[in-house]
C-alpha cells in the first residue's frame, strides 16, 4: 500500500480512456491533473500548481511538448516520464535522449505504473533537498566568507590606526589615501601599459592592502617620528628605514600562517617601494622604471599628494592647486609619467575624496 502524498502529478494525453485508466490509478496516491493537449498540458506545467512529477504520451507530438518543457525555466526542472505503446528499443532510446527520467510501455501494468511514479517522485524528493542543503550551504559559506573579509578589513584598519597612533598628525590619511589608490587604479585599468594587472581582483586587493604603507613607522624612534623640524641626514636614513621595516613585519606575518594571502603580498609591495622614484633617486633599493611594482608607483602619487595637502610639524598645508602642480613637475622623475598623468586628468575626484576625509583642523582650500 502506498501512502497518499501531497506530490501532484500531470497526465498528458488525447486519450480520454487512457487518462481514465491512470487518474484511477493514480489518484488514491498523488494529486492528479490531466490535459488532453500538448498546449493545455503546458498551460498546466507552468501554472499555479506546478506539477512534481508528468507523465506524457509521445503519440501526441509528446517529443515537442518534452522539449518545450525543457526550455521554459518555469518546468525545465519537472520530470517527465513517457507512456507508450511503441515498445521499440530505439523509440526507448530516443525519448531518454532527449531528457525524459523514464520510458514506461504499455499495456500499463498497474504495479509498474506505481513502482516507477514512486521512484521518479522519491528522486525527486531526494534532489529537492540536495538543493535545498546546497543552498544552505551556499548561504553560510557566503556568511562566512563575509565575516572573515569584514574581520580582515578591520583587523588592516585597526594595525594602520596603531602605526597612526605613532604620527598624530596624519589624522585620516589611511582613509584619504586608500580612496586615492583605488581610484586611480580604475582610472588606469584601461591603459595599455595596466590592463593586464589592474583586474578588478587586483584593485581590491589594492584598496584593501594601502592602509599599511606606513606599518613601518611603529618601529621609528619617537625623536626622529615626530622631531618638528628638518631630519638631519643621519636622522632621514633611520626615518627610511621605515619602508623595509613594513616589509618584515608582514613578511612575518606571512610566515605565521599556513597559506600565502594575496592582499599581504601586494601589501608588501606597498611598504617597501612606495618611495622608489621613476628616475631611480628613490629608497630603500633605488628601483628604476618598471622595476617599482605597479601597486607601489599608484601609492606614491598617492601619499606624496596627502602629505602636500596635509598639516605636519614641519610644514603647513599646500593648496590642492599647488600639490597638483607638484605632482605635474614630478612626472616622468618622481612618478610614472601615465600615473601623474591619470591623476591629473582625474584630479577633481581626488579634491572630492580629500574634502569628504576631512582631518579635523581640515585641509586647504582648492
Amino acid at each position: 500500500m502506498i501512502p497518499k502524498t501531497s506530490a501532484t502529478i500531470l497526465i498528458i494525453d488525447d486519450s480520454a480512456e487512457n487518462l481514465h485508466v491512470l487518474h484511477e490509478l493514480l489518484r488514491p496516491h498523488y494529486r492528479v491533473l490531466a490535459a488532453t493537449s500538448g498546449e493545455g498540458g503546458l498551460r498546466m506545467a507552468g501554472g499555479a500548481t506546478k506539477p512534481d512529477l508528468i507523465l506524457l504520451m509521445p503519440g501526441m507530438d509528446g517529443y515537442a511538448v518534452l522539449a518545450r518543457l525543457l526550455d521554459n525555466p518555469a518546468t525545465c526542472d519537472i520530470r517527465v516520464v513517457f507512456l507508450s505503446a511503441l515498445a521499440d528499443a530505439d523509440d526507448e532510446e530516443h525519448g531518454l535522449l532527449l531528457g525524459a527520467a523514464d520510458y514506461i510501455t504499455k499495456p500499463i501494468k498497474p504495479a509498474v505504473v506505481l513502482a516507477r511514479v514512486r521512484t521518479q517522485l522519491e528522486a525527486k524528493q531526494a534532489r529537492d533537498l540536495m538543493k535545498d542543503l546546497n543552498a544552505t550551504l551556499e548561504a553560510e559559506v557566503a556568511q562566512r566568507m563575509a565575516e572573515n573579509d569584514l574581520t580582515q578589513r578591520v583587523s588592516i584598519r585597526a594595525l594602520a590606526h596603531l602605526a597612526e597612533t605613532r604620527d598624530p598628525e596624519t589624522g585620516n590619511h589611511i582613509l584619504r589615501t586608500q580612496g586615492y589608490v583605488q581610484r586611480l587604479a580604475i582610472g588606469l585599468r584601461q591603459h595599455p601599459r595596466f590592463a593586464a594587472t589592474l583586474s578588478d581582483h587586483y584593485i581590491d586587493l589594492l584598496a584593501r592592502s594601502a592602509p599599511l604603507h606606513d606599518i613601518g613607522k611603529v618601529g621609528i624612534p619617537d625623536h626622529v617620528l615626530l622631531k618638528p623640524g628638518k631630519l638631519t641626514a643621519e636622522e632621514m636614513a633611520i626615518m627610511q628605514t621605515h619602508a623595509k621595516l613594513g616589509n618584515d613585519a608582514i613578511e612575518q606575518a606571512e610566515r605565521d600562517i599556513e597559506m600565502p594571502l594575496p592582499f599581504l603580498a601586494t601589501a608588501k609591495e606597498i611598504a617597501h617601494w612606495h618611495h622608489e622614484k621613476w628616475d631611480g633617486s628613490g629608497y630603500p633599493a633605488g628601483l628604476v622604471g618598471d622595476a617599482i611594482p605597479v601597486s607601489a608607483r599608484l601609492m606614491a602619487v598617492a601619499d606624496v599628494f596627502d602629505a602636500l595637502i596635509s598639516v605636519r610639524a614641519y610644514k603647513p598645508a599646500m593648496s590642492y592647486a599647488e600639490a597638483g602642480d607638484i605632482i605635474a613637475a614630478g612626472r616622468g622623475k618622481h612618478f610614472d609619467p601615465d600615473v601623474a598623468d591619470a591623476f591629473l586628468a582625474g584630479f577633481s575626484d581626488y579634491v572630492a575624496i580629500a574634502d569628504l576625509l576631512l582631518d579635523v583642523d581640515g585641509l586647504p582650500p582648492a
